[in-house]
């Protein structure tokens, strides 16, 4: 345990109802590690904290791994950070794949979007709007003032509460008895969360929002929107969904400021139209539905909008593995749209997921020499090289990718198949221990550093790294024990 620990709250855009005062600001109990001034914690620890808060959240939500849409909520973010009060700070956006209408800031600058929320957008800029009001709670230091007592927990325990209390607005049963076992040590947990935070927070958004070019005035008009919706949530909305209202005069004060910045069109990317066409169809299980929305609007809208809905058509056919009137959708917009990479990708993935390795491998590497920095393409372009037995070039690819892709667990899951290819059984034991270990799964990450270690052909430089890391593993085990 750190003589210091940090602290972070998890910090949700929030829906309200209507009937509620706006005077209602609920508390929540929340673990104290850390000051407002930062002092209390190290780069190194609130980088270690951030770590194993976004793990916790990979053993309990579904984070998605889909390299396009990462790609894109890290591309949203990284203008919307260069932008902000502290461009130097690390951020790492994701996306989370749950209906409801959620946002949150958590420790380390990890921002966490739920696919429902990107769904109701009706514009970028308000996607972006939310996005910049949770970075501001990071660069304001929200995460740290919000709680200035004398509680402590070590890094694993505040880091489970944190993951929890996510869990608790997806479901609330297992969110509320995950907590109530952290706290089964009465600990106590106390902090207020302020409206003067929120407030701070809108203001400082609304700036970076401005400065990177997403129209301020989507704010508020997002804000509204979400207080209309809250009649439909009744009583059944979740309690931590009633800590941060969209009230009245939020929506007033966000509205006279956004006013004080000229008018101008903000048109969205296309990026946004067909990663929020994907997300339609990854999150609806009913295919029907999914197909008859996109059907409608084939005859609707501007060119580009109807084109967004082939897209979501094509999409829908790769899912329900119609590989022939995929391949077709997908040919005719990448041949009318050779400019964008999402139609070529999506043919090279029609290929892939119809088995045809070959033309897969063939597609994705005309894609690279069009797109050589998209590493999104580069990943799906190393699963097609696994398929296809070319694994040493997929080792090399792979090493070659950014630090910012290792945060994506697939990432250690196609090195641990690459080196398993390359006949290497200690390196793919390792390297799928990590992929465990990003996914919150320690007894299977520490099984699996165990096997690499009994694996033939073992060096001492290589041991030496497993058993550094299968004690830090272990260590991390132990110390989540017993604080339980």
């Amino acid at each position: 345990m750190f003589k210091h620990t940090a602290l972070s709250l998890a910090l949700c855009l929030i829906l309200f109802p209507e009937h509620q005062k706006a005077e209602e600001i609920t508390k929540i109990n929340l673990p104290d590690m850390g000051d407002s001034s930062g002092t209390l914690i190290s780069p190194a620890e609130e980088k270690e904290f951030g770590e194993e808060f976004f793990r916790s959240l990979h053993s309990q939500v579904v984070i998605n791994q889909d390299p396009e849409i990462q790609d894109y909520i890290q591309a949203v973010g990284q203008k919307l950070t260069a932008n902000s009060d502290a461009p130097s700070h690390p951020f790492h956006f994701f996306v989370v794949m749950e209906n409801d209408i959620n946002a949150f800031a958590g420790p380390g600058g990890y921002i966490g979007v739920n696919s429902g929320l990107i769904l109701m957008t009706e514009a970028e800029s308000e996607l972006a709007s939310v996005m910049a009001h949770e970075v501001s709670h990071v660069t304001q230091r929200h995460l740290f003032r919000a709680a200035e007592a004398a509680g402590r927990l070590s890094i694993p325990s505040a880091a489970g509460m944190l993951a929890a209390i996510l869990l608790g607005t997806q479901s609330p049963a297992m969110g509320q008895a995950a907590i109530m076992a952290i706290m089964g040590g009465n600990i106590q947990f106390q902090i207020n969360f302020t409206r003067e935070n929120e407030e701070e927070a809108d203001r400082v958004g609304m700036q970076t929002l401005s400065a990177s070019h997403f129209d301020p005035r989507s704010m508020p008009t997002f804000f509204e929107r979400l207080q209309q919706a809250t009649r439909y949530y009744g009583q059944s909305v979740p309690e931590f969904l009633r800590t941060h209202p969209v009230t009245a005069s939020r929506i007033s004060d966000t509205r006279g400021r956004a006013e004080t910045y000229p008018y101008k069109q903000y048109p969205d990317s296309l990026g946004y139209q067909l990663i929020k066409a994907k997300i339609r169809v990854i999150s609806d299980a009913n295919q029907i539905d999914t197909k008859n929305y996109f059907n409608s609007r084939l005859t609707q809208g501007t060119a580009e909008q109807r084109t967004i809905a082939k897209y979501g058509l094509g999409l829908v056919a790769l899912k329900n593995e119609k590989f022939s009137e995929a391949e077709a959708i997908f040919q005719e917009l990448a041949k009318s749209n050779p400019e964008q990479s999402h139609y070529a990708s999506a043919l090279a993935r029609t290929s892939f997921n119809s088995h045809n390795y070959p033309q897969a491998l063939s597609r994705y590497k005309k894609l690279l020499e069009q797109f050589p920095d998209n590493d999104a393409i580069k990943l799906e372009y190393i699963a097609a090289l696994l398929k296809s037995k070319n694994a040493e070039l997929a080792r090399t690819q792979l090493l070659a990718l950014s630090y910012e892709t290792h945060k994506i667990p697939v990432y250690w899951e196609l090195l641990g198949q690459a080196y398993s290819e390359l006949n290497q059984p200690a390196e793919s034991h390792r390297y799928l221990a990590e992929y465990y270990f990003a996914m919150g799964e320690i007894q299977d990450a520490i099984l699996q550093l165990r096997l690499a270690k009994t694996s033939p052909g073992l060096n001492f430089q290589l041991s030496s790294i497993l058993n550094e890391r299968l004690n830090f593993i272990l260590n991390k085990q132990a110390e989540a024990k017993r604080n339980k």
